[in-house]
């Protein structure tokens, strides 16, 4: 099959090697002679996938031990409230940078006070705010780090004297971080990491059992930690292939090296925006994320007749999301430089 150059927002690109081994456990998982899609989530060699997903997470973040890796599900619209239930007792601070921050913060408001810190709405989300207080009182402070939509990303994350919350559903295993400046990770797998079905949380045991509420069973993730991300039938196929590319970002170095890859796939395609005269940047330039770079052409009458020159070199998923138009370019880990430039190609012989 010819290549076809996949800068799809989400479900993403996904490697190669994670693709392929999910085939073969598709047909026969860990020779069991039963495909992954119906073998029991109880058996032993899925409760041994589970402990290795789990394994490998805590090792690419050098998880500290009072941290708990869950795979869950629901998305991370599951997690806007499932946050707050379990951490919002009184008052929270959210950083508002898009879509999904701003659907998070309508959750939260279920549960308590949420102050917004700072928004940069009236900008329609073109860069992100770096001049704001956290309240010191604050249960926790919650932020977006890339905005798939709008193509901005937090490339330095704020000091926070409270828990820090954060959704890195699209950027989730591209760069380094300090995990433990962080008291809740969460992200859907689809962007980044996996098929979609399975949400990854990494969360620090010692904020949860703090708010005066009950919290639905389902809804508290003391109720999965105690279970293993199996209080329910977990999503097997998700996670499996998940674990493929847990167990291959290590095998290709790390988060270093995934930062590496993903700044040149960045830097050459935004060199290209910015010295085309057809194009234009749609993000503030040290908001722009490594992750989705999004784009227009000046003269909009050109836009099908661009979809159409990209259509035809093989290049899949450029148009922009339907809120905002234009294009977005996502370049996620599995994505290779030459596709990038499959892309740059285009547009510079594009009229």
């Amino acid at each position: 099959m010819n290549k076809v150059h996949n800068f799809s927002a989400g479900p993403a690109i996904l490697p190669e090697a994670t693709i392929a081994s999910s085939v073969k456990a598709l047909q026969n998982f860990s020779g069991t002679g039963l495909s992954i899609l119906e073998v029991s989530h109880r058996s032993p060699q899925f409760v041994e996938v589970m402990d290795r997903a789990v394994h490998a997470t805590k090792e690419i973040f050098s998880l500290p031990e009072q941290y708990e890796v869950l795979f869950l599900q629901g998305g991370a619209s599951t997690q806007f409230l499932m946050v707050a239930y379990n951490l919002l007792n009184k008052k929270a601070s959210y950083l508002d940078t898009g879509s999904w921050s701003t659907k998070a913060i309508k959750e939260a408001k279920l549960f308590g006070d949420v102050q917004t810190v700072a928004s940069s709405k009236s900008k329609n989300f073109n860069f992100i705010p770096k001049d704001f207080d956290v309240a010191e009182d604050a249960d926790y402070f919650h932020c977006t780090s890339n905005n798939t939509i709008f193509g901005t990303q937090i490339h330095h994350f704020p000091s926070s004297t409270v828990p820090m919350v954060c959704d890195m559903s699209s950027d989730i295993l591209s760069r380094e971080i300090r995990a433990d400046d962080f008291g809740l990770i969460y992200a859907g797998a689809q962007k980044n990491m996996g098929p979609a079905g399975v949400t990854m949380v990494i969360v620090d045991k010692s904020l949860l059992g703090r708010v005066n509420r009950t919290i639905p069973t389902m809804m508290d993730y003391n109720t999965h930690i105690s279970k293993g991300s199996m209080f329910n039938t977990p999503p097997v196929f998700s996670v499996f292939a998940t674990l493929q590319t847990l167990e291959w970002v290590l095998q290709n170095g790390g988060l270093k090296e995934m930062e590496k890859k993903n700044f040149q796939k960045a830097d050459c395609l935004y060199k290209e925006i910015d010295n085309n005269d057809l194009f234009e940047g749609t993000a503030k330039k040290q908001d722009r994320s490594n992750m989705n770079a999004t784009f227009v052409l000046k003269d909009e009458s050109l836009n099908d007749k661009f979809l159409k020159a990209c259509k035809e070199a093989k290049i899949s998923g450029i148009k922009g999301h339907r809120s905002v138009g234009g294009f977005r370019a996502s370049m996620y880990n599995a994505m290779e430089i030459n596709s990038v430039h499959a892309l740059i190609n285009v547009m510079q012989t594009f009229n």
